[in-house]
C-alpha cells in the first residue's frame, strides 16, 4: 500500500477525527479509503447511466419496463463491483 501526505480542512479533519474517535474507523486512513471506494462505485453508476442514455438516444424507445431496466443496472453494478 503506498503512502502518501494530505491535507485537511479544519473542518474536515475535525469531522474524521470524530468518526475515528466514534469507533466507526479504525483510523483516518480507513476512512479516506472508504470515500473513496464509495465514490467510485458511484461513478461507476453513472458512467453506466450516462452509456445507457447515449444508446437510447440513438437507438430510441425501448420495450423494457422500469422494473426491468432497474434489475438490469442493480445486475451490472453487482457485476462491476465483484469484478474490481
Amino acid at each position: 500500500m503506498n503512502r502518501q501526505s494530505i491535507s485537511f480542512t479544519k473542518p474536515n479533519d475535525e469531522w474524521l477525527r470524530e468518526m475515528v474517535t466514534s469507533e466507526e474507523y479504525s483510523s483516518k486512513s480507513e476512512l479516506v479509503n472508504d470515500l473513496i471506494r464509495q465514490a467510485r462505485n458511484q461513478q461507476a453508476e453513472v458512467d453506466w447511466i450516462r452509456t445507457k442514455l447515449k444508446r437510447a438516444e440513438q437507438e430510441g424507445f425501448t420495450q423494457l419496463t422500469k422494473e426491468d431496466i432497474r434489475k438490469e443496472a442493480k445486475s451490472r453494478l453487482n457485476e462491476q463491483l465483484r469484478n474490481k
